[in-house]
Order: C-alpha cells, then sequence, then structure tokens
C-alpha cells in the first residue's frame, strides 16, 4: 500500500514539528535553570521552539491550512539553523566556540537540530510534491 503522507520513524511532520517545538523550548528553559541564566538569549530556543510547536498543532487541527503552516514552519526552522550557524564564528574565535559551553551548546544544539529538522521539511515538500504528480 503506497503512503500518503511523509514519515521519519512513524511520525508525521506535524508530529515532529511539535515534538522539536517542545524540545527547544524544553532546552531553553533547562539551560536557563542550569546555569541561572539572568539572560534573556538563553531563551532563544524557547523564543523559535513556542511558535514552531503550536504551529504543528494548528496544522493538524486546521488541515485546510496545513500547506501554508508547514511552509511557515521550515522558515522558522531555517531561522533555528541560521541562529546555529553562529557555533561557527566561535571556531575562528582565539577562545575557541566553547568559551561559554553553555552558550556554545545551544548554538551547536541549533546548528544540528535546525539542519535536520529543515532536512526534514524539504524532504517532506518533496514527497507531496510526487504525491501530486501521481
Amino acid at each position: 500500500m503506497a503512503q500518503k503522507e511523509f514519515k521519519f520513524i512513524g511520525q508525521t511532520m506535524e508530529k515532529i514539528t511539535i515534538y522539536f517545538g517542545l524540545f527547544l523550548t524544553a532546552w531553553a528553559i533547562l539551560m536557563t535553570l542550569a546555569v541561572n541564566s539572568g539572560s534573556v538569549t538563553s531563551m532563544i530556543p524557547a523564543m523559535l521552539g513556542l511558535p514552531i510547536a503550536l504551529s504543528g498543532f494548528f496544522a493538524i487541527q486546521i488541515p485546510s491550512k496545513k500547506k501554508l503552516i508547514m511552509h511557515i514552519v521550515v522558515m522558522l526552522g531555517l531561522v533555528v539553523f541560521m541562529g546555529g550557524l553562529d557555533f561557527l564564528r566561535g571556531i575562528g574565535a582565539d577562545s575557541g566556540p566553547f568559551s561559554n559551553p553553555w552558550a556554545g551548546a545551544s548554538k551547536l544544539m541549533m546548528l544540528v537540530t535546525g539542519t535536520g529538522f529543515c532536512y526534514l521539511c524539504i524532504m517532506s515538500f518533496i514527497f507531496a510534491r510526487k504525491q501530486r504528480v501521481e
């Protein structure tokens, strides 16, 4: 039987989107609490994660707007990826990317997970395009 919807590890992209958003939010909260950070920048993953998670929820609840919502989601995922690119700037610095270990870990996390999430979104869009052709 042909698959009608893109799935990764048995999950739809909408659910993966919710999980990714919740992961970013939980990461930000845990990191902020772990280092007792008073800086708003430690909550950047949550500032992106909450809208991503809510978008995944709305994509499930409003199927007629799913295509639009998921395109917005991939743009937010791209912002996560671009935020993580700041990790690479630290590689060229004398003190290295982990001069502040917690910030370096967060940037690396955003780079890696943002890359993976955007890749899955693109694969989902390609899958949906192929479904329309058939």
